[in-house]
């Protein structure tokens, strides 16, 4: 594929890539106005960005092999058209309920967004270009996660919390005429797709997840036990289906290649880390530190700035001297900068949380398209949309594992009595922050980890 053209396709895929974060970050901002204009518990509308992840995770092992199947232009691009509906039926909802309906419909669309970029990446580009190309395309998510909280805030005090998710629509339309002009018709190879299988892991992904949810505000009872024990059969379910079935949506034989399966873990380890970081330093910023919420939103942008500074440089470096050292170092890096952020006081300037956050952010700018190159570049160039496929699954699972340990960690080592209150005094934040500390060193122990994961690489070639 000529130079121009490869870039087109990459461009297209950062169009498109963006909505996701900033959809995800704008509705976490807006999250109470809609609570306040419905009239409804948060407990209820918690459902509204929790039912969006729940279907993306569960289902994108299922639209990674259906991309190998169908070529991944066909699903990436009917994953948008469908997200462009479903945002216009989020905005136009007329009760909460609807609301919670339509956005599992447009977590349906954006996991086959989530799903096979990777896959087109890495069949547009050389291998000697992947590093770079994955990097570059972090911009976008990183880019996404910057605008959100402040686009949000600026769209609902000007208009509405609805037009929160009518802004997906001129963006979608203009990234889907764009990837259907550009995108290369990436023939699907002839296949079968594994139904019991797609059963199987969708019941288990999603059983998991709904259990993580609900052990932090349940603990170990009937619900949360049934919840668990009805993911841990229908994994191993689709373990016994995915050995056996001669087209299995998952070809566990990709688990052999060392890389692949230690990359694999090295992502979902450092996602845990992130989230433990963007879950719990927002409520330091607001119930220690009392900034409003303004400011607790352009504090936060500090990381995904320094994310969408380093990537693509990071990507780069990785083509020349390999995936192994810039992946270990961005790791080791985020662990640090975890460890700088245990160690926050109760009075502490803007400034000081800035440059820990900043900090964490290029480490994770190194470690991302490196480790995210290992994986494709490890994959059979027949498996690649189950590859991408897999790694998104890391990155959500990662995500939702995350935000559960940091909430475990919290409950566990902060007093009671500090978890309800808006705005702590000296002598409570104090107790708050001890919590705080041990979730933060939890986070830089499980990217640690990762540190030494990244490191095993098989010896052998793609």
């Amino acid at each position: 594929m000529p130079l121009a053209k490869r870039y087109s396709v990459l461009a297209a895929i950062m169009l498109g890539s963006i909505m996701g974060p900033i959809d995800a970050s704008i509705v976490n901002v807006v999250l109470p106005t809609i609570t306040q204009s419905f009239h409804v518990s948060i407990s209820t509308a918690q459902w509204i960005p929790m039912v969006y992840l729940l279907t993306i995770s569960s289902l994108l092992l299922f639209y990674g092999r259906l991309g190998d199947i169908l070529g991944y232009r066909k699903v990436y691009l009917s994953g948008l058209a469908g997200f462009i509906i479903a945002s216009g039926l989020c905005g136009l909802s007329p009760s909460i309920h609807w609301l919670i309906a339509f956005r599992a419909i447009q977590g349906l669309a954006a996991g086959m967004m989530m799903a096979v970029p990777y896959a087109i990446i890495t069949a547009s580009f050389p291998p000697e270009e992947r590093g770079k190309a994955l990097g570059i395309n972090a911009i976008s998510i990183s880019a996404g996660l910057a605008l959100g909280p402040s686009l949000g805030g600026f769209i609902t005090s000007l208009l509405d919390w609805r037009f929160v998710f009518l802004i997906n629509i001129p963006i979608g339309i203009a990234g889907l005429l764009w990837g259907r002009r550009v995108f290369p018709d990436l023939k699907g190879q002839p296949g079968k797709m594994d139904i019991a299988g797609m059963v199987t892991a969708f019941v288990a992904l999603s059983f998991f997840l709904l259990f993580i949810n609900r052990f932090q505000n349940l603990g170990l009872s009937y619900t949360t036990g049934v919840m668990l024990l009805v993911a841990v059969m229908a994994g191993i379910g689709f373990l016994m289906i995915e050995s056996k079935a001669v087209q299995p949506m998952l070809d566990l034989s990709l688990f052999r290649n060392m890389t692949f399966s230690f990359a694999n873990v090295s992502a979902l380890l450092n996602f845990m880390s992130q989230y433990v970081m963007v879950f719990l330093t927002p409520f330091y910023l607001q119930r220690v530190l009392h900034h409003t919420p303004e400011k607790v939103g352009l504090i936060m942008t500090s990381f995904p700035l320094a994310v969408m500074a380093i990537a693509p440089f990071s990507g780069s470096l990785s083509d020349r001297i390999g995936t192994r050292a810039p992946a270990c170092v961005g790791a080791g890096i985020c662990a640090l900068s975890l460890f700088f952020m245990s160690r926050l006081p109760v009075s502490a300037s803007s400034a000081d949380v800035i440059w820990r956050l900043a900090f964490f952010g290029i480490g994770t700018g190194i470690f991302q398209s490196p480790n995210n190159s290992a994986v494709m570049g490890s994959a059979p160039r027949l498996h690649l949309g189950s590859a991408s496929g897999i790694l998104a699954t890391m990155r959500n699972v990662g995500m939702v594992l995350g935000i559960a340990t940091a909430g475990a960690v919290l409950y566990t080592f902060a007093p009671s009595h500090t978890l309800q209150k808006a705005i702590l005094g000296s002598t409570e934040a104090a107790a708050f922050l001890s919590g705080l500390k041990h979730a933060y060193m939890a986070g830089a122990i499980l990217t640690g980890i990762a540190t030494l994961t990244s490191l095993i690489r098989s010896r052998g070639k793609r």
